[in-house]
Parts: structure tokens; sequence; C-alpha cells
């Protein structure tokens, strides 16, 4: 498909309504959650995780709550705090967001900039409002393999998403973790083939992928999920 500059606008409209009417679902349903409970919250990775109906499969006896929004940046979470982490007060929170803060852009900032600014301060937040609340920042995802196609898509969107930036953004992980004494964890053991790429048979598009990946995720996640009292 060829993308232009009005394709573009509209497509960026379109996702900015439905990550509104999204917020709003979670805002009304946020007056229905045990607090005290499991969080995860994100972004569209996040968002398309079906722990909840993952952890009943496999018998994790604790309630899950899932608050990811499809094309969410560090500063979209931010914005909505509030209703993405602060108001279900989590006992345990589980973070990944900030895959889609690796862009280009237009004011010149380096995305490291953007990605450790805006998420220092939702740590910050987190852990004025919630001093209880333990958190977990989730390592990114593997990327899949480099294509000619997808380098020329990823260039037209400013995308600058790779190996090397997604192990650089963790590091920056890392840091704000140890800052704030939350803990950095890597659940992406047997996701990626030999050379560190995404395995295709779990792909469904260049960034996301299907249920039996997320299935892998959460096999890893167990260790920490059974620590949680």
């Amino acid at each position: 498909m060829e993308f232009n500059k009005e394709m573009i606008e509209m497509m960026k409209a379109q996702t900015k309504r439905t990550q509104q009417q999204t917020v709003e679902s979670y805002r009304r349903l946020n007056r229905f959650v045990q607090k005290g409970q499991i969080l995860f919250t994100g972004s569209s990775l996040m968002e398309q995780f079906p722990v909840a109906e993952l952890a009943t499969s496999y018998g994790l006896n604790k309630i899950v709550y899932n608050r990811g929004v499809g094309g969410f940046k560090t500063q979209d979470l931010l914005e909505n705090i509030d209703v993405m982490l602060l108001d279900p007060e989590p006992r345990y929170v589980f973070i990944n967001i900030g895959t889609n803060d690796l862009s280009v852009y237009e004011d010149g900032t380096p995305w490291q900039t953007v990605l450790e600014k805006n998420y220092d301060e939702i740590l910050r937040q987190l852990k004025e409002k919630l001093p209880e609340t333990e958190a977990f920042l989730m390592a990114y995802y593997p990327v899949p393999k480099e294509t000619e196609e997808s380098r020329k898509i990823a260039e037209f969107f400013g995308s600058t998403r790779s190996k090397a930036t997604l192990a650089e953004a963790n590091e920056i992980q890392k840091r704000l973790a140890a800052k704030y004494g939350y803990r950095f964890i890597d659940v992406n053991d047997g996701l990626a083939d030999e050379n560190g790429d995404m395995k295709e048979e779990f792909l469904k598009d260049a960034i996301h992928f299907y249920p039996d990946g997320y299935e892998i995720v959460y096999r890893n996640l167990e260790k920490y999920l059974e620590e949680l009292k």
C-alpha cells in the first residue's frame, strides 16, 4: 500500500478517536475494579495481551486487570495516568510502554530524552501516590527480521524501532527501575529465533503477535506472579 500525508493524517485522527474511546471505557470500568489487585498497563502490545484469560487458564488465583491502549506513547500514558494506573490502586503493576516512543521527533529531540523524561515522571507519580505498589518494568519484546519493505515503512512513519534501539531503551528502563526501587524483568525467552528476531510463526503483523506468543510471555511471567501475596 502506498501512503501519503493525507492518509497518514486521517489514520492519526482515527487512532486518536479510538484511543479516547478506549480510555473512556476504562474510566467507566474502573468503577468496578477491586483495589489492591494486579494491573497490566501499556500500549497495544499490552492491550492485545490476553493476560486475564491466560491467568484463568493456568489457575492463577488472583484478579488481573488490563489497561493497555493501542498506539500509546509514554506521554499518552502520563496524560491518562489516573485511568491507566492510579485509579485502580493496584498492589502490583506490570508496565510495557515506550516502544512507540522510538520515533523521529519533528523538533529534533532524541527519542532517548523523551522516553526517559516521561517514563521517569510516570514512575515518580506512581511512587508518590501509591507508595505500597510494587512495579515490574517489562523488557521490550523482540522485533521481526528487518526487510527492505519494513525499512521503508519505518522510515515513512518515522519509527526507529530496531534491535539496537530496543536494547538501548531497555537500559533506560533498568536505570529507572533501580532509581525507584522497582524491578526490571525480561519475559521474552522463547519469542526470538537464533538471530534475535521475533519468530515469524508468532507474528500477525510487523509489530503484534498471536496469543500463542503471549502464552510464552505468560509462562515466563508465572514465576513473578507466583511470588505475589
